[in-house]
């Protein structure tokens, strides 16, 4: 079951961050902004958008799978880690600028989804120690 958490969170990741650089890539490709059917025509036939909707599409089924086996609190955490591709993605794609508040926010971020991963597999460890006592118990 570990293999299936892991698999699901680096796809739900890979098809987050997916999503999130094609939507710039569209808003950029759609340039100047302007409200007119123009603009939405831009928008509608750029293939950054397409890609956008493919990687929300992808990461909407992996997400609603993780939730039918995951833990929630790790699941909801583990989640966020694409904030953290995107960031290093947007670094070297888009040349934004890695300030130390970013580099601190995405070290918290797998800091936080470290501890709550710990947390829940020690969690699961006692539960399973409790259900073989009360097996033995019975026995």
């Amino acid at each position: 079951m570990k293999r299936f958490y892991i698999i699901g969170f680096l796809c739900l990741m890979a098809s987050d961050t997916l999503a999130q650089i094609c939507f710039k890539l569209a808003g950029t490709a759609a340039e100047p902004l302007a409200f007119d059917v123009d603009w939405v025509l831009r928008i509608m036939t750029s293939p950054w958008s397409y890609g956008a909707l493919f990687g929300y599409i992808c990461s909407f089924v992996s997400w609603m799978t993780l939730l039918r086996y995951a833990p929630i609190g790790p699941a909801f955490a583990a989640s966020h880690l694409e904030l953290v591709t995107v960031t290093i993605l947007s670094v070297w794609l888009f040349h934004e600028p890695l300030t130390l508040s970013k580099v601190a926010g995405g070290l918290l971020i797998v800091l936080g989804v470290l501890c709550l991963a710990r947390d829940e597999s020690a969690a699961a460890g006692e539960e399973h120690a409790h259900d073989a006592a009360q097996s033995a118990n019975r026995a």
